[in-house]
């Protein structure tokens, strides 16, 4: 199920004013990677800004958006309509059956946004990464990053960090994130949205999964990916305990090293 704040449209379309373009150093970081591929996908896209920039920056070849959140998309088709959007998964493909999953497609396939922390299960997880070796070219690449848990970040996600943005027609928006459980490596929090104008704050539940490096790895390669590189943060330094982030570049095992 797609949490609500990427399936309602009033909430989704808060998602830019709060994520806004090189609101994180993860912005630039992927779009090098996008402008250096042939055919690039962007898996669990959002409103697709990773991909629109892309394009605006002069990106010719085929740009893919997917995500499983209608209202997402929506945005993203309406500000550019020469770029692939499609509601849907990787593992089970379009949600409308239009077309099927994805087969040596990509040179590049990337999980940007924490995308990859939705897979709660290891079932899920096995899928998921399964799909993205098909989608790969032999000599392609899957590029994302998941929270450290050594870093625990939920920690921080309480009432006391209020964020405040000028959301759709210039009217304050906000958002409150509230740590409601950590079970295992399952941490489920709360986003409460409100903007001026609305009768009563929204609210959206989420959990994702904080996998440690080695546990991450053991799974990329039991789904034959091979970890090419891994980092800590944005400007590519080393992956430690406490890193903010593992950033990991993994292949399909049968191509070289890079």
């Amino acid at each position: 199920m797609v949490d609500r704040h990427f399936s309602e449209p009033e909430l989704a379309e808060l998602y830019d004013h709060f994520s806004f373009w090189q609101s994180s150093p993860q912005d630039d970081f992927y779009l090098e990677l996008v402008m250096d591929a042939r055919c690039a996908l962007d898996v669990g896209c959002g409103t697709g800004k990773l991909q629109r920039v892309a394009r605006e920056c002069g990106h010719t070849g085929r740009l893919v958006g997917l995500d499983p959140a209608g209202a997402m998309l929506e945005i993203g088709r309406r500000e550019r309509d020469d770029i692939e959007w499609i509601q849907g998964d990787l593992v089970s493909g379009p949600s409308r059956g239009e077309g099927t999953p994805f087969i040596g497609e990509f040179d590049l396939i990337t999980m940007s946004g924490h995308a990859f922390q939705v897979f709660t299960t290891d079932e899920e997880l096995h899928a998921a990464l399964a799909a993205v070796h098909r989608a790969l070219t032999p000599d392609g690449r899957f590029v994302f990053e998941t929270r450290n848990p050594g870093a625990r970040a939920w920690e921080a996600w309480n009432p006391e960090r209020v964020r405040t943005v000028d959301g759709p027609g210039g009217r304050r928006a906000t958002c409150v994130h509230r740590l409601r459980e950590v079970k295992g490596d399952l941490i489920t929090f709360t986003s409460d949205y409100s903007v001026e104008g609305w009768d009563s704050p929204r609210t959206s539940r989420s959990t994702l999964r904080f996998l440690d490096a080695d546990t991450l790895n053991g799974f990329l390669e039991e789904a034959g990916l091979r970890v090419s590189a891994q980092y800590g943060y944005w400007d590519r330094s080393p992956l430690t305990d406490t890193s903010e982030e593992i950033i990991t570049f993994a292949r399909p095992l049968s191509t070289g090293n890079g």
